[in-house]
C-alpha cells in the first residue's frame, strides 16, 4: 500500500539520552507498528500482536526534499520537583536541591522535528495472509480508531495516510512507481531485496523488543540512495 506522511512537524526519534531529541531521517520500523497499531484501536498491553507486526512489516520510504534542510528545534524548559530526576549523559541523574547533581532554574529540552514534511512509503506484510491484512490496515488508516500522529503526539498528519495500491515485484520498485516520474528522491529501502543502486548500507537499530519490556535493540541492514520516479502502467 502506498502511504503519504504530510504534516507541519513529525518526529522519527533516534537514540535520545538526556536533554537532546533526536531525529532520523526515516520512520523507524517500531514507529510504523505503533501507527498501526493505535489505527486498530490496539492497547499497550498488546504486545505479543504488536512484536508479530512489527516482524511482518517491510517498507520503503522517500523524502519528496532533503530533509536536512526542513530539520528545527524547539526548545522546552520543565519545571523538576524535589524527588524528580533527569537522565544525564554523565552517569549519574540530575536533580533539585539534596541529589547527586543539583541546579536552579528550569531543567532544559531540545527537540528536533521535521518541518513540512512530504514523504511517501510502500509498506507490505510477510506473510501476507495473516491478520491483520493489508486491507484492514488500509481501513484503519481511512477509520482510526483513535488519533493518529507522526512520532510524538503534537505531530499531526494534515492529509489522509493512505493513497492507493501498487503492485511491483520489491520494495524499491513500489516506491518508485509512486514518486514524481523523473524526480529523484532520497530514501530507504531494505538491503535484503534489492541492493543495487545503493549509495550507502548502513546498520540501523529501530526495532522495538514488544515483549521483552519495549526497549530498542538488534539491527538489521537497509540501503540509503536516490530512487527516480518513473510511469507506473498498473
Amino acid at each position: 500500500m502506498h502511504l503519504r506522511f504530510e504534516a507541519p512537524l513529525a518526529s522519527f526519534g533516534g537514540e535520545a539520552i538526556d536533554a537532546r531529541g533526536v531525529i532520523r531521517d526515516f520512520p523507524a520500523q517500531s514507529m510504523l507498528t505503533g501507527l498501526f497499531g493505535n489505527a486498530l484501536g490496539w492497547t499497550r498491553a498488546m504486545k505479543a500482536e504488536h512484536q508479530v507486526l512489527q516482524d511482518r512489516i517491510v517498507f520503503a520510504a522517500a523524502h519528496d526534499e532533503d530533509p536536512d534542510l526542513r530539520r528545527v528545534t524547539d526548545y522546552q524548559t520543565a519545571q523538576l520537583g524535589k524527588a524528580d530526576r533527569a537522565w544525564t549523559t554523565r552517569g549519574m541523574p540530575m536533580g533539585r536541591a539534596g541529589g547527586a547533581q543539583t541546579y536552579s532554574g528550569a531543567h532544559q529540552r531540545w527537540r528536533d522535528y521535521h518541518s513540512d514534511l512530504r514523504l511517501s512509503l510502500v509498506v507490505r506484510l510477510d506473510p501476507a495472509e495473516s491478520t491483520p491484512t493489508l486491507e484492514q490496515l488500509a481501513d484503519a488508516l481511512k477509520r482510526p480508531a483513535r488519533p493518529l500522529f507522526l512520532g510524538r503526539k503534537p505531530c499531526l498528519p494534515s492529509a489522509e495516510i493512505f493513497r492507493t495500491w501498487v503492485a511491483e515485484a520489491d520494495a524499491r520498485s513500489a516506491l518508485s512507481a509512486v514518486l514524481p516520474v523523473g524526480r529523484e528522491c532520497y530514501a530507504i529501502w531494505p538491503h535484503a531485496e534489492t541492493p543495487e543502486g545503493a549509495h550507502a548500507t548502513r546498520l540501523i537499530t529501530d526495532e522495538r523488543n514488544w515483549a521483552g519490556g519495549g526497549l530498542h535493540g538488534g539491527a538489521r541492514r537497509v540501503c540509503m540512495g536516490r530512487v527516480a520516479g518513473r510511469e507506473n502502467p498498473r
